[in-house]
């Protein structure tokens, strides 16, 4: 049974609250939370003094918490602001790993040397993430990734050797840490009566194979202060890396999300070939200038292509947007696995494949080759954000790239009421609308009509009889780069139509003396 390495774990606590906070230039103080799926994910520390908890639902939140701010759950945000941190780590260790944003791992045996000991590294590296990054962070030493992670969490200095011993008292829920998903492997464990690491660790390894899941085997090493899995003994092939070389250089985000996605697919496919797969992995970016950034992600489980993509597009996000950003664009990367394990190991994810997810996965293949032929923008969904208007509030996402909708729930005045029209022409129609003594209808800056709309006339068609109308709804343009629109109105009419029935449409005018009406969509 191999000895698990020493490690020094740098966290900062509430790491997606303070990523969202620091976005939207909250207050650090202020009571906050993270949601994803309406239950939160994340809170902070004073959120939590008021009763709010890790998966409570939104409406339970806020009524323990009146004030409560509430942010959307964003990976990218938070691996992209987690950047600075592990720059500041970097700074002065080598070999830091990022297990996920909010955690950086750093070997100790190295660094101890030359700083004079762990307990002046550890204090060093406090101060320097407080320094360069701004953040408060706490740090944990002990053998094994896993001991570490909690040793962190009680800023704790464990002694070589005694991992186990300091597991033993905690709590077994301990095994369920974000982004692990053994949930259901505690719930089983409390129900035997297992309610400790230490009760746990004292049952037989051969026992925990022959009865457990299989997820259990490697949660029973941790809870012994053992390495998740055994060491690989094996030559390893040596085309594992995966290089690519751009004439454009990157600079922008959506460019390096698309390499991401294509370096992915390659990286998983290349160790899917020899039976392997990866645990640590080395993303190394070169610029046009020489310039050169390594940066290492730990991973929980095996990565698959969407994780390995997910991860060289935060990494690049992070690189990219941070004030120590490379002067130059990215000339190079490069995928290096520095850890690896049999191909088995993500045999935990086959019981989910059937007929569908085979159907889904070969179709997600075909459109991500198709915007390797195409670009990024060729292949895109559509997804329902917020707006006022209908043509607002609808999106098209690039194919691969995360769906999560900017403002859907602000309340928005002067929103258009339901039903939404159910035609959008892709670029606004003319139209004449004219009143009973067939002037131009205008509406007033205080968003009145001056007169009702009698008759209507659809891109030099004839006339047709307004039979009904409603509104207006005035919009006044907000929104990042339209601040130089001017204010408009909305009506929605109804007009005299012929054997087929009447015609229902959404108009638009321009306040002021010259209205320039248009049709915006309509009503079937």
């Amino acid at each position: 049974m191999s000895a698990a390495p020493r490690l020094l774990v740098l966290w900062c606590p509430d790491w997606p609250v303070v990523a969202a906070g620091a976005a939207a230039g909250s207050p650090a103080a202020a009571p906050a939370a993270v949601f994803s799926a309406n239950r939160v994910v994340a809170c902070s520390a004073s959120a939590r003094q008021h009763g709010v908890g890790r998966g409570m639902r939104r409406r339970d939140a806020q009524s323990r918490c009146p004030g409560l701010l509430v942010h959307q759950h964003d990976p990218d945000r938070d691996a992209r602001l987690f950047e600075p941190v592990a720059a500041a780590v970097e700074a002065q260790a080598v070999g830091v790993e990022v297990v996920r944003p909010g955690i950086v791992a750093v070997p100790v045996d190295g660094a101890v040397r030359y700083f004079g000991g762990e307990a002046a590294l550890a204090e060093l590296l406090i101060d320097e993430v407080a320094a360069r990054a701004g953040v408060e962070c706490q740090v944990g030493i002990a053998d094994g990734l896993f001991a570490a992670t909690l040793a962190a969490r009680r800023s704790a200095l464990v002694p070589r050797g005694k991992a186990e011993e300091f597991l033993a008292p905690l709590s077994i829920a301990e095994l369920n840490q974000p982004g692990d998903d053994r949930g259901e492997l505690v719930d089983l464990l409390k129900r035997l009566g297992l309610r400790t690491l230490g009760a746990f660790a004292a049952l037989a390894e051969r026992d925990v194979a022959g009865r457990f899941p299989k997820a259990a085997v490697a949660a029973h090493r941790l809870a012994r202060g053992r390495s998740e899995r055994p060491p690989l003994r094996r030559a390893l092939p040596p085309d594992l890396a995966v290089t690519e070389t751009f004439d454009d250089p990157l600079r922008r985000i959506d460019e390096a999300a698309f390499v991401a996605k294509i370096l992915g697919e390659r990286f998983f496919a290349g160790l899917a070939n020899h039976g392997l797969a990866c645990t640590r992995l080395a993303i190394v970016a070169v610029t046009e200038a020489g310039e050169e950034r390594v940066r290492v992600w730990r991973c929980a489980e095996p990565l698959t292509a969407r994780a390995t993509a997910d991860r060289v597009r935060w990494q690049c996000e992070g690189w990219l947007t941070t004030r120590d950003r490379p002067t130059a664009g990215i000339v190079r990367l490069r995928l290096d696995p520095e850890e690896v394990v049999g191909g088995q190991a993500l045999q935990l994810q086959l019981g989910s494949v059937g007929a569908a997810a085979d159907a889904a996965e070969r179709a997600g293949r075909a459109l991500v080759r198709i915007q390797g032929l195409l670009g990024p923008d060729a292949v895109v969904t559509p997804l329902l954000d917020g707006g006022r208007g209908p043509g607002e509030r609808v999106r098209l996402i690039p194919w691969g790239e995360p769906r999560r909708p900017h403002a859907a729930d602000r309340p928005w005045p002067g929103r258009l009421p339901a039903p939404s029209p159910t035609v959008v022409p892709p670029r606004p129609v003319p139209a004449e609308v004219l009143d009973a003594v067939g002037d131009v209808v205008r509406c007033t800056a205080r968003g009145e009509l001056g007169y009702p709309p009698s008759t209507v006339a659809v891109d030099g068609g004839p006339p047709r009889r307004v039979i009904g109308s409603a509104g207006p709804w005035v919009v006044h343009p907000v929104l990042p780069g339209r601040r130089g629109e001017r204010p408009f109105a909305r009506v929605q009419v109804v007009l005299e139509g012929d054997t087929d029935g009447d015609i229902a449409l959404l108009l638009r005018a321009v306040l002021g003396d010259d209205p320039q009406w248009t049709v915006e969509g309509g009503y079937d």
